[in-house]
């Protein structure tokens, strides 16, 4: 049985590095990346609306940021082209939290999914930063504040209708994610429009876990979500070739 099962399994592990090298190997365009990305989405989303929010039925979440790292990849004109280090493990996070809220109606999977996108937002606040977002905090810093003040509004209004253990983690993640949100107005363009609808996104989560509902909201969080990410990638790889 050893002697048959290993070849099996070195077989298994080859294929998977094939589609991996496959899928990071340049183009110059990676089109075929973002089609997957818009069928993955389509395909959450319908599940979403469908009225099943967890489990298998959602398993194309997992691979919807995978996608976009792929056309990031992708999208490159040659293999020692340089691909921005902190908006991959952005999206590496983002993975982790995707699969880990598939099952967040437990409290440690929740969190667990808070931590990941934690490092979602302080790797995209570093990426933010070599874009020149502190140079155009400086030209127009009130937005920036505004998203700030909206922040401690937030919290002020929400905090007390959380389950004591969640108030401090929580703060500190929409703080974490606030921060993102200025800078990526630093940065502005579509980066700035998808930082706004990823904060609108988890606005809506943050409603949610205070006990809040509204009429589509799962839904409405997952679109905000999808749009944000597509634009803050699209736009954050278009600065960059500029």
């Amino acid at each position: 049985m050893t002697i048959t099962r290993r070849p099996a399994r070195q077989r298994i592990l080859g294929a998977a590095r094939a589609a991996a090298s496959r899928a990071g190997r340049p183009d110059g365009g990676g089109r075929s990346s973002l089609v997957a990305f818009g069928a993955l989405a389509a395909a959450d989303l319908a599940a979403v609306a469908g009225g099943r929010p967890r489990g298998m039925s959602r398993a194309a979440k997992p691979l919807l940021m995978p996608a976009l790292a792929s056309y990031a990849l992708r999208r490159r004109t040659g293999q020692d082209a340089e691909v921005p280090k902190t908006l991959l493990a952005g999206l590496a996070c983002a993975t982790a939290g995707d699969t880990a809220l598939l099952f967040d109606e437990h409290e440690p999977a929740f969190l667990l999914g808070m931590a990941a996108f934690l490092g979602t937002q302080v790797s995209y606040t570093a990426g933010y930063a070599r874009l020149g977002a502190l140079r155009g905090i400086r030209r127009k810093p009130w937005p920036a504040v505004g998203c700030l003040a909206g922040w401690a509004a937030a919290n002020a209004l929400l905090g007390p209708s959380l389950d004591k253990r969640l108030r401090v983690p929580v703060a500190g993640y929409s703080l974490a994610l606030a921060l993102m949100g200025a800078a990526a107005i630093g940065v502005g363009g579509r980066v700035g429009a998808g930082a706004g609808a990823f904060l609108g996104s988890d606005l809506l989560i943050g409603l949610q876990a205070a006990g809040h509902e509204l009429p589509s909201q799962e839904t409405l969080i997952m679109a905000g979500y999808l749009l944000g990410q597509y634009l803050i990638v699209t736009g954050w790889l278009d600065r960059r070739d500029g």
